[in-house]
């Protein structure tokens, strides 16, 4: 079942997107610290948000046998993307930034998690699957998805439902940062009209 997520699902979504995030969201709430006892509290409150693309709002959850199996958010990026603060942005997001674009207009995948003990049983296609759905009353005519090229298996599963690799950036390493990929990767596919 894939239904929409609601605040009570934060702590989910903020264990979900670390995991898809390879560390880096825990690094950016690290820097938001102020007031709350824990870097996923931070991550919490943003999840819980009414507004911003890591709010509630531009999540969906996948539940299998009455349990949070996964999650995507995402969200259709404006048709115009200007990038003329992009040197203000830290480093290690400006790759990221460019690529989105390459891809202006597009139905962005931000995030697609599934937990470890249910991939390669369908969730993350089903959560996909649902993305076109949502983004063809969107408006968008592309769907989009960043990732890094050392994650074989998202690749293949992207490319099973369509995507192709159409841009690629150098990755710059953040300090909470688990993984070696050398690249981020566009991958882009046309919606059925």
């Amino acid at each position: 079942m894939i239904r929409p997520a609601t605040k009570q699902d934060a702590s989910e979504l903020v264990c979900l997107i670390d995991c898809a995030g390879y560390g880096i969201p825990l690094g950016v709430w690290d820097g938001m610290l102020d007031d709350e006892a824990s870097v996923l509290e931070v991550g919490r409150k943003r999840a819980m948000r009414e507004e911003g693309g890591f709010s509630y709002r531009n999540a969906w959850i996948a539940e299998r046998d009455g349990a949070v199996a996964g999650a995507l958010v995402g969200y259709r990026l404006d048709d115009e993307i200007d990038l003329s603060d992009i040197d203000d942005v830290p480093a290690t997001f400006r790759p990221l930034m460019e690529l989105e674009a390459e891809a202006p207009g597009s139905w962005y995948v931000n995030v697609l998690a599934v937990h470890g003990e249910w991939r390669g049983k369908g969730v993350g296609g089903a959560l996909l699957d649902h993305a076109d759905q949502t983004a063809a009353t969107s408006g968008a005519r592309s769907m989009s998805i960043i990732m890094e090229s050392e994650n074989h298996g998202a690749r293949r599963l992207y490319e099973a439902k369509g995507y192709r690799v159409t841009a690629r950036r150098p990755r710059v390493a953040f300090e909470t940062d688990r993984t070696g990929s050398a690249e981020w990767l566009l991958m882009v596919k046309d919606l059925k009209t």
